[in-house]
């Protein structure tokens, strides 16, 4: 069984689906505690083309929000999964925020905390899902040292 399970989360629909994929398979560890770890990756790389100071803050504060509330969401969700409270016993939740390219950290990640699984979305929520986000799932699958598992 799997023992330390990566499910990056923009907070989109796909990944919510991809998160009660990962609790089911964590609360499916037969070999103690699963682990879980919920990461979302503020990518605001882009911001540095901007020219005003003001608005890269705000941008980047509303960023860093729509982060948190993905993996504060996320833990709402194991709560009040179909596991009944069984899974709160059975998962051990880690959540992280981190910032960067969302592929490579994802990658870095996958090595860093030494994941057995990736269970992610198939795209994203923003204006160019298909393009950015489908890009970071195709470099995730293609990249990653471990399974990964899309959920469409």
């Amino acid at each position: 069984m799997y023992k330390k399970i990566l499910l990056p989360t923009d907070g989109s629909e796909h990944a919510k689906k991809a998160g009660e994929h990962a609790i089911m398979i964590a609360n499916a560890g037969l070999a103690g505690l699963a682990g879980l770890v919920v990461l979302s990756v503020v990518d605001a790389g882009y911001l540095d083309a901007l020219t005003e100071e003001d608005l890269k803050q705000k941008l980047d504060n509303s960023l860093k929000k729509e982060g948190k509330e993905a993996v504060e969401n996320f833990s709402a969700q194991l709560m009040e999964s179909k596991c009944h409270g069984v899974c709160q016993q059975n998962v051990k939740l880690t959540t992280e925020i981190k910032e960067g390219n969302p592929a490579d950290v994802i990658l870095k990640t996958i090595e860093e905390d030494d994941i057995d699984l990736v269970v992610i979305g198939s795209s994203g929520k923003h204006a160019l899902t298909k393009f950015v986000y489908g890009s970071v799932t195709d470099k995730v699958v293609r990249s990653a040292k471990c399974p990964v598992l899309v959920i469409k």
